[in-house]
């Protein structure tokens, strides 16, 4: 059945709706900032929307990771096609989207961040033009990531991405905006050379038939990436084993651990996210982290099977390390800002625990940790974002007593924080629970160690609420507001989801349940095949 509006399909409607959003808002008047502010909420909802028909009509019984019979509204059309190009032979790009479970929730959450991040944005105060049109910009890079099944187009989405966001940081960031905008470039940068390395160095060891010539041809086609007999033995990638595809497999997650980040290429993160206005700190913790885990499963995983059997331990290690040392760095914290961005790199320590275990477990925990960390942590920017609008200070001990003055607001924090906690009822105690689960199927004393992180990230957090909303009120903040109405049409949202996936995981773990196994399947069975052939 094809899902179509206007003969388009509903991933290219949900992709390019914020570039047709960002055109609108550059022809608007430059003093015209209403009218812009809500075209972008307008694209916003309605990529919402398509986000929803695309939820009601997934079939969740679907699998196939590296085929596309497992794959959904798939769009695909030649892009580009350069017949004899020097050495590079026929060169063919496909314009290829689809979706399977492991992307759907990814979907879902880049709309509805980028959804309450418009709505976050409302108080910037200048250059709007600039600021809206960057915004969409970054929202279409985001979407693409997730819906992309050439890696070509992939790649493309990945870059797009990076652009707006040094912008966003180094114009209408804090007091130390560019070198914040400048270290997140660089960093970024360096993953997407080893990322694009490994494209090319996978494009020239993989080659498919032309279905019109009959010829044999290289591909940048993720599915036909993933499939051992489409490998040239004498290229570089195609000794199944080799020294080559483990070097391969390192690039391709320093890239990817780069955007997570995983230690020790964390360090540009607490920069980012302290100088980065409101909105797009709840943009780069809630969407873009994830993107570096996304890659790694919907790249590394399949495609080098071998290389993650090998380095699977190394990787639980590693998630081990960002757990215990995220949670530490964030107790030792007064800053409410980086309190929270050293927390979401414990948070997502426990994604790649969770996706190191290879197992159906530990598998759903990591991919519904990631859907979890990013409602959440986008609920916690935009709570500092509201003190800090009326207190113009982000200092922990500077509060106390907040609770009488404003308590609506604590009430909204509460949750977020026993959410972040892990507290049964709410969203992130299941993903947690999952991730440790089948960390401990795997890694028995690893994932009982990494549990100190669930001890730490309790004592971080119960002394943030302690600090800000316990005590005496300084008199300074005796007239502070409560949350206004904008604010709740943000926040409300995602404690909605915050509750109701806490007592009804099932609405999001079942559409994603079939892909995920396929994918553990996929990787023991051809990673073990692939060794032994070895």
């Amino acid at each position: 059945m094809q899902y179509q509006f206007l003969g388009i399909g509903y991933l290219t409607w949900i992709t390019f709706l914020p570039v047709l959003g960002m055109a609108v808002v550059l022809l608007i008047p430059k003093g015209n900032s209403n009218a812009m502010k809500w075209t972008a909420l307008a694209v916003t909802v309605l990529q919402l929307v398509v986000a929803g028909l695309i939820w009601i009509n997934f079939k969740s019984a679907l699998t196939g990771i590296n085929d596309p019979s497992g794959f959904q509204f798939i769009e695909k059309t030649k892009w580009i096609d350069l017949p004899g190009v020097a050495w590079f032979g026929h060169v063919s790009i496909n314009y290829y989207l689809g979706i399977d479970g492991l992307s759907l929730p990814m979907i879902v959450l880049t709309a509805l961040i980028s959804f309450v991040g418009v709505i976050a944005s409302w108080n910037i105060n200048k250059s709007h033009k600039g600021y809206f049109a960057l915004y969409l910009l970054l929202d279409t890079g985001m979407m693409g990531v997730f819906v992309a099944l050439d890696m070509f187009l992939f790649y493309v989405f990945w870059e797009i991405m990076l652009l707006p966001m040094y912008f966003l940081i180094g114009i209408w960031g804090g007091p130390r905006r560019e070198y914040a905008a400048i270290k997140f470039f660089l960093y970024t940068l360096l993953g997407s050379v080893l990322i694009l390395l490994v494209m090319l160095a996978l494009y020239f060891s993989v080659s498919v038939k032309d279905p019109a010539t009959g010829q044999m041809m290289h591909t940048f086609d993720m599915l036909a990436m993933m499939n051992p007999q489409n490998y040239d033995p004498n290229s570089l990638l195609g000794g199944i084993g080799t020294y080559w595809r483990y070097v391969a497999f390192i690039a391709l997650f320093i890239g990817f651990a780069i955007k997570v980040p995983i230690f020790p290429f964390h360090t540009w993160l607490p920069d980012a996210h302290v100088e980065a206005p409101t909105a797009i700190s709840v943009i780069l913790a809630g969407v873009l982290l994830k993107m570096g885990t996304y890659g790694l499963l919907r790249i590394s995983f399949p495609i080098f099977p071998d290389a993650m059997l090998k380095f699977a331990f190394p990787l639980a290690i590693l998630g081990f390390i960002n757990i215990v040392y995220g949670a530490l760095c964030a107790m030792a914290q007064t800053d409410f800002k980086k309190i929270i961005a050293y927390s979401s790199i414990s948070h997502m320590g426990v994604v790649l625990l969770g996706i190191a275990a290879l197992n159906s477990q530990g598998m759903a925990g990591g991919v519904f940790q990631m859907f979890n960390h990013g409602v959440v942590t986008a609920m916690l920017f935009l709570i500092v974002g509201v003190i800090y609008d009326r207190a113009h200070t982000r200092g922990v001990n500077d509060f106390g007593g907040l609770a009488n003055q404003m308590p609506v607001y604590t009430g909204i924090m509460t949750v977020a924080f026993f959410a972040a906690i892990g507290l049964p009822g709410l969203n992130e105690f299941v993903s947690e629970l999952f991730s440790y689960l089948g960390a401990f199927a795997a890694f028995r004393w690893v994932a009982i160690f990494s549990s100190i992180g669930i001890v730490l990230t309790a004592g971080y957090m119960l002394w943030t609420l302690q600090r800000v909303f316990l005590g005496q009120l300084p008199d300074k903040w005796k007239g502070l507001p409560d949350v206004n109405g904008r604010e709740l049409v943000a926040l409300v949202p995602l404690m909605v989801v915050v509750i109701v996936l806490g007592v009804f995981p099932s609405i999001m773990l079942h559409p994603m349940n079939a892909t995920l196994n396929h994918l553990v399947n996929f990787v023991h069975s051809f990673g073990a095949g692939m060794t032994a052939a070895k």
